[in-house]
């Protein structure tokens, strides 16, 4: 541990302190989105967002690799996928909600295949590994501004616009008798969620986004008796895994965002089990 804190204050190691910052910034978007995504039942919806994007990463790097576009950055063409996708689930969810799954699902595919291709034709060598896992160590003060920014956004929103939120959150239908505008709140949302996704699975990685929207507010639900502690929960569980996993990753050589996951995803089942005997 002690090895671990001399690396940590060691200004020849500076991206150990990034992935640290990214860890506690990335708490806040994974704490307060996840939830509202969890409470939603729309993980899948994020799933799928997620997903897509890796065919705009990898259109962007074909256009910019072969000079059609030269430096059209990565960034910008998830960013593409990620409004199309967005769109495109949330109005098949709102319109034909028995397709819903399908769309999903065949979204969720399209976009992976796309960048699968985009990839295989990129002039050089194309890992897509690298875009589903991503490296965390890789963070640079711009990266963790963005952070910053997008952190600072979701929390104005989320505060102006809670009620609302939380009404459309747990009784749809409930939310439009009482005139709250749930179909706005629904894409507002999925669209804040695609932009956090597009930053996040570019530091991160697309599995540990998926992972970390899901299992750190999944572990604060078996804590929380309201949406506002379920949200402070979830940011306080992703900042502990976040940290534990570039500890433990830093300590046994390996991939951090795989050992954040691993740890997350073995709390969450220890407290599933924990609870479901305490209701037998």
């Amino acid at each position: 541990m002690s090895g671990f804190m001399d690396v940590l204050l060691s200004p020849s190691f500076p991206f150990i302190r990034n992935a640290l910052i990214a860890g506690l910034l990335s708490s806040i978007l994974f704490g307060v989105l996840g939830t509202i995504v969890t409470v939603r039942r729309i993980a899948s919806l994020a799933g799928a967002v997620s997903h897509a994007v890796l065919g705009g990463i990898g259109m962007a790097l074909y256009l910019s690799a072969s000079g059609i576009v030269p430096g059209f950055p990565p960034l910008g063409g998830a960013m593409i996928f990620a409004v199309i996708s967005a769109a495109v689930i949330g109005i098949v969810s709102l319109k034909a909600k028995q397709r819903e799954d399908t769309v999903i699902n065949a979204i969720w595919a399209i976009g992976m295949s796309i960048g699968v291709l985009f990839m295989a034709k990129t002039p050089g060598y194309t890992d897509p590994g690298a875009y589903l896992f991503g490296n965390i160590l890789l963070i640079s003060s711009r990266d963790l501004l963005l952070m910053g920014i997008l952190d600072i956004a979701v929390i104005l929103l989320t505060w102006r616009f809670f009620p609302q939120i939380e009404a459309s959150a747990f009784d749809d239908e409930f939310a439009r008798v009482r005139g709250v505008p749930s179909a706005g709140v629904f894409l507002v949302l999925l669209a804040i969620t695609a932009a956090a996704i597009v930053l996040l699975q570019t530091f991160v990685g697309i599995v540990m986004v998926i992972a970390m929207l899901t299992l750190p507010s999944g572990t604060a639900g078996a804590f929380s008796r309201s949406l506002p502690m379920m949200m402070i929960w979830s940011c306080i569980f992703s900042a502990f895994f976040s940290a534990v996993g570039l500890f433990t990753g830093w300590i046994f050589d390996t991939p951090v965002g795989a050992m954040t996951v691993i740890i997350a995803g073995l709390v969450f089942l220890a407290v599933s089990g924990f609870k479901m005997s305490r209701n037998k």
